[in-house]
């Protein structure tokens, strides 16, 4: 694409939407009632994108929110591939790909990426559920935090109705019992591999004792991205939402990947366990709790002892069915096979499993 500049896909979208989409639309259906946006997957949804991004699923991209029962879906879309300008700001609106589709110019009709559906269809395809009627537990729970960053994020263009607005609202943070439940179990996710740092270097496995404190680096992360009130994206995001955070703990965490030894690392990780304790404290969940490092029982490693955490989050939670279920977590806190998260009926199956 000669001379192509880019621009944030939010605002190229934005700008397809005004000045060639709806356009494209009056002219053919006259003022349909609708919502417009820019939400789902795709970098530049979490405000991520690149010029790397273009070489796919990136581009003049928006979503078509008709009414509910409107049927007249399949005949914009098809009207859309006729009527669309084949370029727009120097981007092709063609885009070619099995499954993964490319920006790529054309002569012939636009294979675009104008998805025109209804709430209801894609509430339905991409979260399971319609937070119009409400956001069960098992809802919240079973969906990633990667999507509830998906669905929140990105941005809306148009929605006269608020259909749009309420929706994202409603998800726009976990409740508080919810949220309690799952920062306790991102608390106990910690204690469970807290003590193997030292454990595995003490045996001379430096390489086992660096891959548990990534894992628990990697834990910590999360950790501070819920306490802060934002969805933990999935894995080549989480680092890029970490560094917006209001936090100094980047250097810490980065020495604790940078140590060539347990004990250097094992200090490290103490300095990330005190300050996300500190900052437990600050939110007032629980009363506050010592912050400070200890052995491990009889055992000479440096551990904040987290269950004491989830105990206490737990403790705190109104919900007695809630506060009943094994410290587990959301889907995306117990497993982290891409196949499973991002297949919508799978992870409500397996979640509906866990609440038996």
């Amino acid at each position: 694409m000669i001379g192509w500049v880019f621009i944030p896909g939010l605002e190229l979208s934005r700008r397809f939407y005004r000045e060639a989409v709806w356009p494209a639309v009056v002219a053919r259906f006259g003022d349909v009632p609708h919502s417009a946006a820019r939400v789902g997957g795709g970098s530049e949804v979490l405000g991520f994108d690149t010029a790397r991004s273009a070489d796919h699923e990136w581009g003049p991209r928006v979503q078509l929110f008709l009414a509910d029962g409107d049927d007249r879906g399949p005949a914009i879309h098809a009207a859309l591939r006729e009527d669309l300008p084949k370029e727009f700001l120097g981007h092709p609106t063609h885009f070619v790909g099995d499954g993964i589709g490319v920006m790529t110019p054309t002569n012939g009709p636009v294979d675009h990426r104008v998805e025109v559906t209804t709430p209801a269809a894609w509430f339905a395809a991409h979260l399971g559920f319609d937070p119009r009627a409400g956001v069960s537990t098992a809802d919240w729970l079973g969906t990633p935090a990667q999507t509830l960053a998906e669905v929140t994020g990105g941005a809306v263009f148009h929605d006269p109705s608020g259909v749009l607005s309420d929706a994202r609202e409603r998800l726009a943070w976990y409740p508080d019992d919810v949220w309690r439940y799952v920062l306790a179990c991102q608390w106990q996710r910690l204690g469970q591999e807290e003590a193997f740092v030292g454990r595995c270097g003490e045996v001379g496995d430096e390489l086992g004792s660096a891959i548990v404190a990534a894992r628990q680096v990697r834990d910590l992360v999360r950790l501070a991205l819920l306490a802060h009130r934002r969805y933990p994206p999935y894995a080549k995001w989480l680092g890029s939402a970490f560094r917006l955070l209001p936090t100094d703990l980047a250097p810490v965490l980065r020495a604790v990947l940078a140590a060539t030894d347990w004990h250097t690392r094992e200090a490290h990780l103490a300095a990330a366990y005190t300050a996300l304790a500190e900052a437990h404290n600050a939110l007032g969940l629980t009363a506050p709790l010592d912050p400070s490092t200890g052995p491990y029982h009889h055992r000479p490693y440096r551990v904040l002892r987290t269950d004491r955490f989830a105990r206490a989050l737990i403790d705190g939670i109104t919900d007695p069915a809630l506060r009943r279920r094994p410290l587990i977590g959301a889907i995306d806190q117990f497993a982290d096979n891409t196949d499973l998260v991002s297949n919508v009926p799978l992870r409500r199956n397996v979640l509906r499993h866990s609440f038996e």
